[in-house]
């Protein structure tokens, strides 16, 4: 398509509010997922407890069930007739087809991901480190916060960029809780949803750029926090492990 036609799409209202709304939503449900999946990940990289593997499995759903299917879940549990939506809608608390159903559909297939990667990265620092803050009267809350969270620091940086993206990106679950919904519920993947589907060829072309332009960066820094790790490592005479 025309550059002129694509930049008019770029600057247009819808999608300057797809894209603001995307930011928006996918930062605040980076943040709750993070508060929620990095503890997570540190208790299954440190503890042994009963039922652990039922742990690790329900908390591995999301990166193997396809988002749609995730949906249909998650509205069954959360809808008006549902278990918690029921509750819900009596306490005036509406889920569906509102800006609370994407966060819920972003923080879902977040988090999974953020608890995968940063378990990994507690798994290299050594507990020893953490074993001796306690020894030196830490409590183990900020020897957790002041020592295992720094050390582990790139991997975590890391989780949090992959969790980013892959909130940005989600679709079929937001489709299922939150709608499609013109200047409502309308985020980036939704306008392109919407916009091909109304024939908006140049709308829909937009939003993928944009959404495109995001990936690229996202995926680049993190390869960088990567390349930045390894170099680190080979230069440590002492790693962590």
């Amino acid at each position: 398509m025309p550059w002129q036609s694509l930049q008019q799409a770029l600057l247009s209202e819808e999608t300057r509010f797809a894209t603001l709304l995307s930011l928006q939503t996918s930062l605040l449900s980076l943040l709750i997922a993070l508060c929620l999946g990095v503890p997570a990940a540190w208790l299954m990289a440190r503890q042994q407890f009963a039922g652990k593997v039922w742990l690790e499995t329900l908390l591995d759903i999301p990166l193997v069930t396809p988002p749609l299917v995730a949906g249909v879940g998650l509205l069954f549990l959360l809808g008006h007739r549902g278990t918690l939506g029921s509750q819900l809608a009596q306490w005036g608390i509406e889920i569906l087809f509102s800006t609370t159903g994407i966060l819920l559909a972003q923080i879902y297939v977040a988090a999974s991901i953020i608890v995968r990667t940063a378990r990994a990265a507690f798994a290299e620092v050594d507990a020893d480190y953490a074993r001796m803050a306690w020894t030196l009267g830490l409590p183990p809350l900020w020897s957790f916060l002041l020592v295992e969270v720094p050390m582990a620091g790139r991997g975590l940086a890391a989780a949090a960029v992959l969790g980013w993206a892959r909130a940005l990106g989600e679709f079929g679950a937001t489709l299922m809780l939150a709608g499609a919904t013109r200047m409502k519920t309308e985020t980036l993947p939704m306008s392109v949803f919407l916009n091909i589907s109304s024939g908006e060829t140049g709308l829909a072309v937009a939003s993928a750029a944009i959404l495109l332009v995001m990936a690229f960066v996202l995926l680049l820094l993190t390869r960088l926090l990567a390349r930045r790790r390894t170099i680190e490592i080979q230069h440590d005479p002492h790693p962590a492990r």
